[in-house]
């Protein structure tokens, strides 16, 4: 079981899905178990349905996210959105270089670090994500990925700045494969994740939230939480459904 230290987080992922209406729906769905949970419970949603999505939340204990977002304030960045519009429109948290963001729009470390620096700046709680993809794991890279995805996603920051951060682990070839890294997998990661991070500050490592996240379902979620280093679960389409329920 994950430290005492660490309160789990259960987030739900929406992605590209859902209209305004569907929006509001599963976010009453949501705020219906909240009270029930057993740890902290995010929503990240499209842009669009920040602000309607903030409306149904008030009053519950449900935080709120953004799925990404831009690392400069304003200006002439078409199609981008910023920290402060985030959360103008009541975003709390950001997702911070998601697999897919990496994967199909080129996002990079150097992305990770701007966008996290901007996200702290502009005071959301950023979930950081890393993972390595299956040619990746099947050469024997794993370990070299989440090192030098950790090392530039958070270069240049001293450890109180990175206090409310929350990690990711994410494995690609897991995430809407229907494939999960078994828990013993995921423990292993999570537990080299947290090595990482204790060369940045042992009190940061310590109470820092590593999430797992690539096909989290009602049936795994238990088994994956009962490791000692997995704080909590980023769940994607599992996270549409009334399934996700049972997950919180």
């Amino acid at each position: 079981m994950a430290s005492a230290l660490r309160r789990p987080l259960l987030a739900g992922n929406w992605k590209m899905n859902l209209t305004l209406t569907q929006s509001v729906e599963l976010a009453r769905l949501v705020v219906s178990g909240a009270n029930t949970a057993s740890g902290e419970v995010a929503v990240f949603v499209p842009f669009t349905a920040i602000a309607v999505v903030a409306e149904t939340l008030k009053g519950s204990p449900v935080r709120l996210g953004a799925q990404d977002c831009y690392w400069e304030a304003s200006g002439a960045f078409t199609g981008e959105v910023s920290v402060s519009q985030v959360s103008d429109a009541g975003g709390q948290m950001v997702l911070i270089g998601h697999s897919e963001r990496r994967k199909l729009f080129g996002e990079t470390d150097d992305h990770v670090n701007k966008k996290l620096g901007a996200a702290l700046k502009g005071g959301l709680t950023p979930v950081v994500c890393i993972g390595e993809t299956l040619e990746e794991r099947e050469s024997q890279k794993t370990w070299r990925v989440l090192e030098t995805q950790i090392a530039g996603g958070l270069k240049g920051f001293a450890p109180a700045d990175l206090a409310k951060v929350v990690v990711a682990y994410e494995p690609v070839w897991a995430i809407g494969t229907g494939k999960t890294a078994s828990p013993a997998q995921a423990q292993e990661a999570h537990a080299f994740i947290r090595q990482q991070l204790k060369n940045i500050h042992e009190g940061f490592a310590s109470g820092c939230r590593i999430l797992y996240g690539g096909s989290v379902t009602a049936d795994n979620v238990d088994a994956l939480m009962a490791q000692a280093d997995v704080d909590g679960a980023l769940v994607g389409g599992a996270s549409l459904k009334k399934d996700f329920l049972r997950i919180m």
